[in-house]
């Protein structure tokens, strides 16, 4: 797997570890030409490094795409640990907005590495995953820098909690939230709910999708459990409503797979389920940056 450089973004005051998987080229003649690059966003419980998204980067990057992968800045990981949760403090403290103007932040920070790395500033792709898909179609909305979106199984809503939780979570001021697979106890503060609450309008998923100018692929796996594939439909029905001269969304379910692709953490390899996600990808950014 390719070995990417790793570097931080300096963002309000809050550190960014991100590394970039370099474009394969693969004559003397391409070394000039510049290239696209695709942003990465992982999602929630999630990080840069997890399972088979450094597999997912490298393939892209073979493929001519420079790919920025990113760890938002209140994940729990740190560039010490990079797999571990170690800054659960951190975990509490996250809410949309900050991982918002994490990822505005990355967006931004491109032109300062476009000459080192040869990046057409002019062809710039999204891509997020689960809470990072639903961030990065806000962020796409926002940022006219981005010119195509892909979201990954994507939340069509960051309200996702039910009325006794959020009755707990005021009377506690803190929810917290198991993690099957570190068996730990990861807490949210009260700070991501009042974020919710206040920031609706910003935070509103399907209201950016509606306003997306921007060629927008959506990719959901039918037997997801952990966001339903309805929330794909929710988000193409959403991106759908738009004239006739934009660009239309592209829905792709994908049968028989989860949430993430058939993929595990730690990653032993891929799968044909993976590996359409990766060709699916792969053609729709050749085809539209």
């Amino acid at each position: 797997m390719k070995t990417p450089e790793n570097f931080t973004i300096s963002a309000n005051n809050r550190i960014i570890d991100s590394s970039l998987y370099k474009v394969q080229t693969n004559s003397i003649n391409n070394i000039s030409k510049k290239s696209p690059v695709l942003i990465f966003a992982h999602g929630f419980k999630g990080f840069k490094d997890w399972g088979g998204f450094p597999f997912l980067c490298t393939i892209l990057a073979n493929s001519g795409f420079n790919v920025l992968s990113f760890n938002f800045s209140h994940n729990g990981v740190n560039a010490k640990q990079p797999l571990e949760f170690t800054r659960l403090d951190l975990f509490a403290e996250n809410t949309h907005t900050i991982e918002l103007e994490d990822l505005n932040a990355v967006i931004k920070y491109i032109p300062n590495i476009a000459v080192k790395y040869n990046i057409d500033i002019n062809r710039i792709g999204l891509i997020g995953h689960s809470r990072g898909g639903g961030l990065s179609i806000i962020a796409a909305y926002e940022n006219p820098e981005i010119k195509a979106l892909a979201s990954l199984a994507a939340v069509s809503d960051f309200m996702r909690y039910t009325d006794y939780q959020i009755k707990k979570w005021k009377e506690k001021g803190y929810l917290e939230i198991p993690n099957t697979r570190t068996n730990q106890m990861m807490r949210l503060n009260l700070t991501l709910l009042e974020d919710i609450e206040k920031n609706s309008s910003r935070l509103n998923i399907l209201n950016a999708a509606k306003s997306l100018q921007i060629p927008f692929l959506i990719i959901h796996g039918k037997e997801d459990l952990a966001v339903n594939s309805a929330d794909a439909e929710k988000i193409f029905s959403a991106a759908n409503i738009k004239s006739v001269s934009c660009a239309k969304p592209m829905l792709k379910i994908i049968e028989n797979t989860g949430h993430t692709f058939g993929t595990v953490h730690p990653f032993n390899r891929s799968n044909k389920y993976f590996d359409e996600v990766i060709r699916i990808l792969t053609e729709f950014f050749k085809n539209n940056l």
